[in-house]
């Protein structure tokens, strides 16, 4: 799809841009935007993914523009968020989604390797970010969400590329927002920390191990993530973690690290082989991305959980706060009344 493709007559709602956005969790986040009445900007690699993904957004009577774009070019970035501005409008919401991972013990991946899963997961994030904030300052309005995960506290082994990336984003996230608020300014960023989810990374991620990758521990579907992303866009909280494992994660990673450095070195590395083996004709998207429309889902919809009770909890924590306290002013009253009778 290409800016001649976008009608003007259609009704603006919010600009959203999605990095990552033509499959997985990204693509998920599309569609959950557009349903939202937002127009959308999809920036990826793999010009057939790019032009279903829009198609879907068009489908729903949105704006969609899509973007070949490296995210680990800053400069490639950079000219597609003033393309965004020239023909969509002014940019809302900026979801900083794009990855890159790989499946090895540490010493079999190649320096070449690491990079790239640097560049892309977390440099792209960064220049998402400065793309955004550069137009956002100005109109002291607009939100970024930086998409994270649980393995940004607790790294597992096979994954030190990425867990590095999440942990660097992380620590990216302490020392902007500081900085924003320090300017009294009303842009907001916001970490998704994400659980293990039903995409298709494990079936392009590059990988050196002899069987299939498979995603550990309580499987959630995209459509969980995309939810907890427009929640977090439209909040002003700092974190949102999305998950009960990714609670546990973290929270266990807090109280005993120690304890989980053994359980995962018992455990780690099996968990994430599936039964069946590596394919030798399998092509991974590490430095080129793989043909086809993959859209949001992988090959875990039969294990894969559709809605999280901790998210729920998160997202209405102010009216069960709320529920609370009434009760528990009611058991006051009653206390009150009772010993009154008495």
């Amino acid at each position: 799809m290409n800016g001649k493709r976008i009608m003007a007559e259609h009704r603006q709602g919010e600009i959203v841009v999605v990095t990552g956005g033509s499959a997985g969790v990204g693509r998920a986040t599309v569609r959950e935007f557009a349903t939202a009445g937002a127009d959308v900007a999809v920036l990826a690699r793999g010009q057939e993914r790019i032009d279903a993904a829009c198609a879907e957004v068009e489908a729903m009577g949105r704006r969609a523009l899509g973007i070949s774009v490296d995210v680990a070019d800053g400069g490639a970035v950079e000219k597609a968020a003033a393309r965004i501005e020239a023909e969509l409008g002014p940019i809302d919401i900026w979801v900083n989604n794009a990855f890159a991972g790989i499946f090895s013990p540490f010493m079999e991946m190649t320096p070449e390797e690491y990079q790239r899963v640097t560049d892309v997961t977390y440099m792209g994030q960064v220049h998402g970010t400065r793309a955004a904030l550069k137009r956002m300052l100005p109109r002291d309005n607009g939100a970024i969400v930086l998409v994270g995960s649980a393995l940004a506290y607790r790294g597992i082994p096979l994954q030190s590329a990425y867990c590095g990336a999440k942990h660097a984003i992380q620590g990216f996230l302490d020392s902007v927002r500081p900085e924003l608020d320090h300017q009294d300014s009303r842009v907001r960023l916001c970490m998704v920390q994400l659980p293990a989810l039903n995409t298709p990374q494990f079936d392009w991620a590059r990988t050196h191990m002899g069987k299939k990758p498979r995603p550990v521990g309580k499987i959630y579907q995209p459509e969980v993530a995309a939810r907890a992303i427009h929640f977090a866009a439209h909040s002003n909280r700092k974190e949102v973690w999305v998950g009960s494992t990714t609670m546990q994660a973290i929270l266990g990673d807090e109280a005993a690290s120690f304890i989980l450095d053994e359980y995962l070195a018992e455990t780690g590395i099996e968990g994430q082989s599936a039964d069946a083996p590596v394919s030798p004709d399998r092509r991974d998207n590490l430095f080129e991305p793989v043909p086809g429309d993959f859209a949001a889902h992988g090959r875990f919809d039969d294990v894969a959980y559709d809605s999280s009770t901790q998210m729920w909890l998160n997202r209405n924590r102010g009216v069960i706060a709320g529920g609370v306290a009434a009760l528990a002013a009611a058991g006051a009253g009653l206390g009150f009344m009772l010993r009154k009778r008495d």
